[in-house]
């Protein structure tokens, strides 16, 4: 038999995967226990900023990502013949809107526009944000979904809608006509009882009663990963439920072999937790602005949502505006060679969160707090990533002290686990050996799930994981230096606490 007859044959999965700055298809097949995967399209995810009457609103571009979308399914099913399943991840939060035709209302609003500034205050003039971390244990961030809806109230686009779907979902829909609400995705928008593992009645009456949002009304049935959706229109391939959240697929795809682990899902954003089996819904976890995601097989991602490779994104972006040096290889290779710690800034601070010259705010963070500002393009990589480590580092002792459970070793899955100078500094920071791998583990993450739940595959998180193990290559990097300089550089920026 040809290798290509053989290819044809095995069972081949569609994970479409789509990130802050880019969007995938990627197709792979379990042969022996082993995953082998395959890029089927790559293309841009290019937020689009327009003038409304209030100023300007950033949106992204669903139809282009959905174009993109269609695109890598027809040359995964040209290359592959006709595919055994697909399955949707995106990042969280944000949503479209359908009229009572099934239309889209609009594009769906990016979660870093402006529109959100100040909604959780007036949330919580309704419903004392004590009480509401209580039952959908999430960490406070403007852009959730419930202030994102509070935000909107009053809209033109809200009072023409009929449906809500998050963004995998409606993705979903315009594949196979079927409208749901995926668990993991779903847990991220302040909506869902995180133990009970349903919409949240207390959430859906404060923002009807207190802000004329209907949600209960708007919001689908939610399905848990491992659900089929329904069929891709004309070809009957099942459209499988993942963790539509991409970490949480991403954390399906960490190779763990020990249940005491940590791990980074690294990207644009980085998600710095432990996996737990019931949330923990502490005061100490409010405090914290620790949250409780919901994960595959009835799994709770405890963790904390970190400022990730934003910073650099944004650095690399202004610069190449201004004409200057921009390639990241050549600058982390140079940042390397600079003395750690130099300058430090808090990666979470919230002016770091919009568009904009990211080294300009650097500067003016490092002025602020009495450190010498950088004074190149390879210091401000150097400060970057130094920063990166140590929040990092107070996460990971955070969650163990919070949840009670202690790591022994910290996974770094995602586009930063190439990040070779960033993996170094995160195990001398945090003092655990770190492992990198696999780069595309949301894709990896998606494409187990799907394989299961067609049958390719069996088991549970453990025998999904050794397929991991067994499929990828990864790196180990053992903690190097002492500690104090980074107990120095975290009472620096956050002189209540030294954990």
């Amino acid at each position: 038999m040809s290798a290509v007859a053989e290819k044809r044959e095995a069972a081949v999965h569609a994970a479409i995967d789509l990130g802050a700055s880019s969007g995938r298809v990627i197709t792979g097949r379990v042969h022996d226990g082993v995953l082998r995967t395959e890029e089927a399209a790559r293309f841009a995810n290019t937020p689009v900023t327009v003038p409304v009457e209030s100023g300007e609103r950033l949106h992204w571009d669903v139809l282009s990502l959905y174009s993109g979308v269609r695109l890598g399914l027809d040359r995964a099913v040209r290359d592959h013949g006709p595919l055994a399943s697909a399955g949707i991840d995106t990042w969280a939060v944000d949503y479209g809107l359908l009229d009572a035709e099934g239309a889209l209302v609009g594009n769906p609003v990016h979660y870093r526009d402006s529109r959100t500034e100040g909604a959780p205050g007036r949330v919580f003039a309704h419903l004392d944000p004590a009480a509401m971390y209580a039952v959908n244990g999430l960490q406070v961030q403007p852009f959730n979904t419930v202030f994102q809806l509070a935000a909107a109230a009053g809209s033109a686009q809200l009072a023409t809608a009929r449906d809500l779907l998050l963004i995998p979902d409606l993705l979903g829909y315009w594949l196979t006509g079927e409208r749901c609400a995926e668990l993991t995705n779903a847990s991220t928008t302040g909506l869902v009882d995180v133990r009970g593992r349903r919409w949240a009645r207390p959430c859906l009456d404060l923002l009807n009663q207190g802000f004329g949002v209907p949600a209960d009304a708007l919001l689908p049935d939610l399905v848990e990963p491992g659900h089929t959706i329904g069929h891709l229109r004309g070809t009957g391939t099942p459209l499988v439920a993942v963790g539509s959240h991409d970490t949480a697929s991403a954390v399906v795809a960490v190779p763990a072999r020990t249940p005491r682990f940590a791990y980074i899902s690294s990207g644009t954003w980085s998600l710095v937790g432990v996996e737990l089996d019931r949330p923990v819904l502490s005061e100490q976890g409010r405090e914290a602005n620790f949250t409780n995601e919901l994960g595959v097989d009835g799994t709770v991602r405890y963790l904390r949502n970190v400022t990730g490779l934003w910073l650099l994104q944004e650095s690399l972006r202004t610069w190449r505006d201004q004409g200057r040096e921009a390639d990241l290889p050549d600058l982390l290779a140079r940042a390397a060679r600079l003395p750690k710690l130099s300058c430090v800034v808090d990666v979470d601070d919230p002016r770091f969160a919009p568009p904009g010259d990211m080294p300009a705010r650097i500067a003016g963070f490092a002025a602020e707090t009495g450190q010498r500002p950088p004074a190149d393009e390879a210091e401000v990589v150097r400060c970057v990533v130094d920063s990166l480590a140590l929040a990092y580092r107070r996460a990971v002792r955070q969650a163990a002290e919070l949840s009670g459970q202690e790591a022994e070793v910290l996974h770094v899955v995602g586009g930063g686990s190439r990040n070779t100078l960033l993996c170094q500094l995160t195990a001398d920071a945090t003092g655990l050996p770190v492992i990198s791998g696999p780069a595309e583990g949301t894709a990896v993450g998606n494409l187990l799930v799907q394989a299961r739940a067609v049958g390719a595959i069996s088991g549970g998180l453990p025998e999904l994981r050794r397929v991991v193990a067994d499929s990828f290559t990864t790196l180990t990097y053992e903690p190097e230096g002492e500690r104090s300089p980074w107990d120095r550089a975290q009472r620096l920026l956050w002189p209540e606490r030294n954990t």
